[in-house]
């Protein structure tokens, strides 16, 4: 049985994916499936970067279905973004895929399962306690004493994927040697994979203007208001960069001011880990925007398709 065909749009966060996706979904008459593993929270919107409905040129999917205060985990974005593209299918469409989170990127397009555990085990429940004492570098500590190689592909802020690490090594297996499973590239789509890039210094300075531009919008009324719900840098959503930020300047352990520097500094650091990501990936076909715009970037991926007009 051949394999839907779906073309992914990715790169680094201010890169201008977004714009391009859309750009690339109205020529195809097709929607976009956003492949965040933060815009899917609702609520989260001028932090996060959605482009506003008023703005959109196709139908943006996979935003806004999941509460900020429940954990919208991998597996569970797995199944929803598939069936988005799996109905887009059946449709006759291709689905653009949009989006900078390597690991749900490949989650959807190439075979990955997932160990989850036990949620509400005994282990767990050791490690959360853990987590609660020595905080989150504590417990990545401990992981990169067990396991240096696993404390090594994982964010010492990333504490689930952290507790899960532990999880693993108490039941015998490495987080490292599965990610290497899960790095193996078996396919569940046939994807064709466009990566943006351009002058490192000038994605910095598009990265402190949007941040600049994000605190202006109103990105600390959205985290305040998202507090008093009940947010906080416990949550996975609360962990995203500039929610956690801000949450820690409105409860007094930062000025604003060094929370926007921070923010710039974790989202240009973010951005080095993106391109990282895909690099990796032998896959990807790099579109230069020193050479281009948007314009052209979509231009490029719907003739990369097959026809001019993007026909298959």
């Amino acid at each position: 049985m051949s394999l839907g065909r779906v073309v992914c749009v990715a790169g680094p966060t201010a890169s201008g994916k977004s714009l391009v996706a859309d750009l690339v979904a109205e020529r195809l008459g097709t929607s976009v499936v956003s492949v965040d593993s933060m815009q899917v929270y609702r609520g989260m919107d001028v932090g996060t970067a959605k482009t506003p409905p008023a703005e959109r040129r196709a139908p943006l999917l996979m935003v806004d279905v999941a509460d900020p205060l429940e954990n919208c985990s991998v597996q569970l974005f797995q199944s929803q973004a598939r069936a988005c593209a799996d109905a887009l299918l059946a449709s006759g469409s291709v689905p653009v895929l949009c989006g900078g989170t390597g690991l749900y990127l490949d989650a959807v397009i190439d075979e990955m399962d997932f160990p989850s555990g036990e949620k509400d085990g005994e282990a767990r429940a050791a490690y959360e306690a853990l987590l609660a004492e020595r905080g989150a570098g504590g417990l990545h500590a401990l992981l990169a004493e067990r396991d240096p190689e696993s404390a090594a592909l994982i964010h010492p802020n990333n504490s689930r994927r952290v507790v899960r690490a532990l999880e693993m090594l108490d039941e015998g297996e490495s987080y490292a040697r599965k990610h290497e499973g899960l790095r193996s590239h078996v396919p569940h789509y046939d994807a064709t994979i466009w990566g943006l890039a351009m002058d490192r210094e000038r994605l910095y300075a598009r990265i402190d203007a949007r941040v600049d531009a994000m605190v202006g919008a109103g990105l600390v009324d959205e985290v305040r208001g998202l507090a008093e719900r009940g947010l906080t840098t416990e949550l996975t959503a609360g962990q995203a960069i500039g929610y956690k930020e801000v949450l820690q300047a409105l409860s007094g352990e930062c000025s604003l001011d060094e929370a926007v520097e921070t923010i710039k500094l974790r989202s240009r650091r973010y951005a080095k880990r993106q391109l990282s990501w895909l690099r990796r990936d032998g896959r990807v076909r790099w579109i230069d925007l020193e050479t281009t715009d948007a314009e052209g970037a979509a231009r490029m991926i719907v003739e990369g398709l097959g026809g001019s007009d993007g026909t298959l």
